[in-house]
């Protein structure tokens, strides 16, 4: 089939290393022109590579060749900004929103809370490389910080809590799945609506064993890996 040819072309020239990291592909009306093909048929092609991470669109500015992926280690907590220099990566956290608001149905689900009880919440959007990659929301339990909000909470809560509050995470409860890009979610990460995302859900517990927050991650889906190593016992 066409589409497959045209897939396995921009494939081989992105793995030659042609097509570098961040490229911008020309015009869908240019590329079907090159492949003397339809932009229906195109455009099968580049959702594969979507699909395969390969390719990431960005609303009304094209196609471009997906970056190297986060390595995201669910079992070792630490902060973005950390972690993303640890591989040599460049990260900046923008602040959206913070506020404390009534929780919202799965908030108060996901910190065992009465419905309507005041958690701060608090949205950032992440970039790598300055690209926008993860867009996260924090809902926190005000007891264990008073005044949250008038300490920085842009860059790395881990930070805050631990030099603020004498505040450590000690245990986090980590749930992925697939999930789309929607909304305000998608215009802050210049993805069209409906593209594929990772949703990486957690719950994080401090020293004392107390569950202290919880924050939801909406990564654009190429540009996180999940990885890990596992002790097994003998």
């Amino acid at each position: 089939m066409q589409y497959l040819k045209i897939m396995e072309a921009i494939n081989e020239q992105i793995d030659a290393g042609l097509l570098a990291a961040g490229n911008k592909l020309p015009a869908e009306r240019k590329l079907a022109e090159s492949f003397n093909t339809t932009r229906v048929t195109l455009r099968e092609s580049l959702a594969l590579l979507e699909a395969e991470g390969k390719l990431y669109r960005e609303d009304r500015r094209g196609w471009f060749v997906s970056p190297e992926p986060l390595r995201y280690d669910p079992t070792f907590t630490t902060d973005f900004p950390a972690m993303a220099c640890a591989q040599n990566r460049q990260a900046r956290s923008e602040l959206l929103s913070a506020n404390l608001v009534p929780a919202s149905r799965r908030a108060a689900s996901l910190l065992q809370v009465p419905p309507l009880s005041e958690v701060y919440r608090i949205d950032r959007l992440r970039y790598l490389d300055e690209r926008p990659v993860v867009v996260v929301t924090n809902f926190i339990l005000p007891e264990y910080f008073p005044n949250l909000l008038d300490h920085d909470v842009t860059t790395s809560l881990t930070a805050t809590y631990r030099k603020q509050f004498d505040v450590i995470y000690t245990r986090t409860r980590y749930r992925v799945s697939t999930t789309s890009l929607l909304g305000d979610t998608a215009h802050a990460l210049r993805a069209t609506s409906g593209s594929p995302a990772m949703l990486v859900e957690r719950l994080n517990y401090d020293q004392h064993n107390n569950l202290i927050d919880c924050d939801l991650e909406y990564w654009r889906h190429d540009a996180i890996c999940i990885e890990s190593m596992a002790t097994l016992e003998k």
